[in-house]
């Protein structure tokens, strides 16, 4: 009885080929543009993030090939530029897509701000957005409402279950980044109708 297979082992890898991770290819501007674009086409990307994607590649191939990462790093600078400046990155776009998208989940003011300024937007952009989309979303406060409904909290429990419950749910909206004012606004409505009221009527005012 013959206990190994060719080659040695169990026979349990048999057939299996282990897949060899293949070398980074070497730094030139035209790899890292299509390394971009395959990037944005998949994701949307602020300009420094994308930076980010692209500087990693020129570290792994740097550190594989022996190049200057810092000759790599200037190929990366003008390809961000060239993207720039053709509209393909725009970081104000980005940061208001991803604003509305934030919103309609019920996601925080200081929530969202904390989430672009991780992706490398700046003040300025992150500021430009947030205003441009409460505005049109009603604001805070329409965020918070939408949390508590997806979460089923505040008004959206049954109301025999609302007053056992009010620090818990005004703890998840505080946990959120929604303030106080808000968050007792939002838990001590009425019903989900006079919470849609509510917002009614700061859209107006």
């Amino acid at each position: 009885m013959n206990d190994f297979t060719e080659g040695g082992g169990d026979g349990r890898g048999v057939g299996k080929k282990r897949r060899e991770k293949k070398p980074p290819k070497p730094i030139t501007e035209s790899y890292l543009r299509n390394v971009a674009l395959w990037y944005m086409e998949r994701y949307a990307s602020s300009s420094a993030n994308l930076k980010a994607v692209l500087m990693r590649r020129v570290r792994l191939s740097s550190a594989y090939h022996g190049s200057d990462p810092a000759e790599g790093a200037g190929m990366v600078e003008a390809v961000v530029q060239r993207y720039t400046e053709a509209g393909i990155l725009n970081d104000r776009l980005f940061a208001e897509t991803r604003v509305r998208s934030l919103v309609s989940r019920g996601t925080s003011t200081k929530m969202i701000r904390r989430k672009l300024m991780e992706k490398g937007v700046s003040s300025d952009d992150i500021d430009a957005a947030l205003d441009e989309v409460l505005d049109q979303e009603n604001g805070e406060l329409t965020s918070a409402a939408r949390y508590a409904r997806r979460r089923r909290i505040g008004p959206y429990r049954l109301p025999e279950k609302r007053e056992d419950n009010r620090d818990r749910d005004m703890a998840a909206l505080a946990r959120q980044g929604f303030g106080f004012g808000i968050a007792a606004k939002v838990v001590d409505a009425e019903s989900p109708e006079a919470l849609e009221d509510d917002i009614d009527g700061a859209g107006e005012r």
